[in-house]
C-alpha cells in the first residue's frame, strides 16, 4: 500500500463587493473615527449595521452614532493568532455591546491573558493610525475603566464616501486525500490513471474515493484507465489562470469534463491544441504532459472521429 499523502493547501481569492448606504455610511464613518448605527422600527439600534430589520424585513436607513465605548458580552481566548488577524500576540476574540447599541460587534480585545478578561467589562476602541473605510480602522479594543463616551450625533453624511471594498479571502489548511486517492496521486506521477471498481454496480471512479458513493460499499479493486477519452461538457473561460508550469494560459480557454476510456464518471481538464471555440461534446482527446509535472498539463485531440452520444451520454 502506498504512503498515505499529505500537504498544506491555501485556497486564496479576493471578493469585491459594492456597499449600499448603510453599509458605505459605517465604514467611511470608521474612516472618520465615527461608529455609526442603523434604527429600527421599533427603537432598537443595530451595531454594526444592516439594511434590512432581521426581525420583520424593514429597509432600515436611519443612522445613529453610537459611542466607541461599551461593555463586553460574551469572549473567547486565541493562545495562537493567524496570519493577518487583527494581532500579532495572544489576544480575546470579544462581542462588545458599544455604548447606545443593543447588539454587539466582534472584534479582538488586546489584553495581557485570559484572566484579564470577563464578561461585563469596560472596553473602548482603539483606532487604526491610518484608516482607509474598513472594519480594521478599529484595530482593536482595549480595557477601560473611565466614564462612557458620548457621541456626537453625526448625520452619518461624509464626503468621499466608500463604496466598495475587497475582502480578501484565504483558507489555510492540511489536506490528507486518504489510502484511495494516495495511490491514484502516485500512480499520476507514473503518467496513469488509477481508479476503484465498486464491487457492486462496477462502476470505476476515477479519482477514487475509498467508497462508491452510490452503493455505499468500500472499493479496493484497482483499475487503470485512458490515457484517452471523450469531452462530455465543457465551458469557455476568461479568467486568467497559470498552467503546472506557472505559466499564464491565453484566454479564452476551455475547461472541460472529460470521461476517460474504461472509467465510470467523468473528471474535469484543460483542452488545448484546439481553438476554442471549435471544442465540442464527444471530441476524442489525450493528455499532454510536462516534464516533471505531477499531473496532466492538459488534454488534446486525438484526431479520432467524435465519440457517439450514446456512449457518454449516462456521463454528462
Amino acid at each position: 500500500m502506498p504512503e498515505v499523502l499529505k500537504a498544506p493547501l491555501v485556497v486564496e481569492f479576493p471578493f469585491t463587493r459594492s456597499l449600499g448606504p448603510v453599509q458605505s455610511a459605517f465604514l467611511t464613518g470608521l474612516r472618520e473615527r465615527v461608529v455609526l448605527g442603523v434604527r429600527t422600527g421599533d427603537g432598537r439600534t443595530l451595531v454594526p449595521p444592516v439594511e434590512y430589520d432581521p426581525v420583520t424585513a424593514e429597509e432600515l436607513t436611519e443612522l445613529v452614532e453610537v459611542a466607541p465605548t461599551g461593555t463586553v458580552t460574551t469572549w473567547a481566548w486565541n493562545h495562537a493568532p493567524r496570519r493577518d488577524q487583527p494581532l500579532a500576540t495572544p489576544f480575546a476574540w470579544v462581542l462588545v455591546r458599544l455604548d447606545g447599541a443593543d447588539t454587539a460587534l466582534l472584534h479582538a480585545l488586546d489584553a495581557p491573558g485570559p484572566e484579564a478578561v470577563r464578561t461585563g467589562m469596560r472596553v473602548r476602541v482603539r483606532w487604526a493610525p491610518e484608516r482607509t473605510g474598513a472594519i480594521t480602522d478599529i484595530a482593536c479594543f482595549e480595557p477601560y475603566d473611565g466614564e462612557a463616551a458620548q457621541p456626537g450625533g453625526h448625520p452619518g453624511e461624509f464626503e468621499n464616501p466608500v463604496t466598495g471594498i475587497v475582502a480578501p479571502a484565504r483558507l489555510d489548511y492540511t489536506y490528507s486525500p486518504g489510502r484511495a486517492q494516495s495511490a491514484y496521486i502516485a500512480a499520476l506521477a507514473d503518467r496513469r490513471n488509477v481508479g476503484e471498481r465498486c464491487p457492486s454496480c462496477r462502476k470505476v471512479y476515477v479519482p477514487p474515493r475509498g467508497a462508491c458513493p452510490t452503493c455505499g460499499v468500500a472499493t479496493t479493486e484497482q483499475v487503470e484507465v485512458g490515457p484517452g477519452g471523450t469531452v462530455t461538457t465543457f465551458c469557455i473561460v476568461n479568467i486568467k489562470a497559470r498552467n503546472v508550469d506557472n505559466a499564464d494560459i491565453e484566454v479564452p480557454y476551455v475547461y472541460a469534463h472529460i470521461a476517460l476510456d474504461g472509467a465510470g464518471l467523468a473528471l474535469h481538464g484543460r483542452i488545448a491544441g484546439i481553438p476554442y471555440d471549435q471544442v465540442r461534446m464527444g471530441l476524442r482527446v489525450e493528455p499532454v504532459w510536462t516534464e516533471g509535472a505531477r499531473y496532466p498539463d492538459h488534454y488534446r485531440p486525438t484526431g479520432e472521429p467524435d465519440a457517439d452520444y450514446d456512449t457518454y451520454r449516462e456521463l454528462l
